[in-house]
Parts: structure tokens; sequence; C-alpha cells
């Protein structure tokens, strides 16, 4: 019995040491929101890293869009608490502005995802 609870830790020792010198297959981005109030988008400029989702939610008590400058999101008129999502897959920098009231504006800049959360 107590060769096999050896065997037994000696395997699994070796499969954690194993996992440990492996980096993670993926690491899933923070989501981030952008509040759009008094005509405009807060915080104006947000960096994130790639595959991150950005939620922008209208908290102003008229109606407006989030349209990207190249053409590559839009959304639908958003009235008060209506959201809009969409995800940056691809390094960059992404302008933004209002259809409806085009003197809004704001970015998006996404930074490479990395396979560490290690502080730096």
């Amino acid at each position: 019995m107590t060769r096999k609870i050896c065997v037994a830790t000696v395997l699994a020792a070796a499969i954690l040491a194993a996992a440990a010198t492996f980096p993670a297959a993926s690491v899933k981005a923070a989501d981030t929101e952008v509040k759009i109030d008094n005509f405009a988008f807060a915080p104006q400029r947000t960096t994130v890293k790639a595959g991150t989702t950005v939620t922008w939610i209208n908290d102003d008590d008229i109606p407006h869009t989030v349209a990207s400058s190249t053409k590559l999101f839009k959304s639908k008129p958003l009235d008060t608490e209506d959201k809009f999502s969409f995800t940056f897959t691809t390094p960059g920098s992404y302008e933004y502005f209002c259809s409806i009231h085009p003197h809004m504006t704001g970015a998006i800049v996404v930074e490479a995802a990395t396979g560490s959360s290690a502080a730096q």
C-alpha cells in the first residue's frame, strides 16, 4: 500500500511540474465598459488587450450610436440603458464617434495580448 501511495505522489508531482512549464493556452482579456453620458464617452480613450470585449452603455437621456471611423463596427441607436458590445482582436487604434452627434468622439487602443498575466 505504501508503494502505491509513493508512486501516486511522484506521478502527481510530475504532472504538476509539467503543467507549470507550459503557458496557459489562452488568457481571457478582461471586458471593459465605456459610459455614454452628457454627450460624451467616458473614458474618451481606453487601452485594452487584444481579445477584450468593450461594451458601451448609454446613460444619457437621448439616443446615441457608436460608430467606427473605419466602418469596422456600428451600433443601432442606443436608448437610455441600451448597450452595444464589440470584441477587439487585432492590435491598433480604433477611433469612433456618435453618428447622431458627430462631435462625440472616442478611441480604443488595442495592445497585443500576452500569454502571461505577470506584473511588469
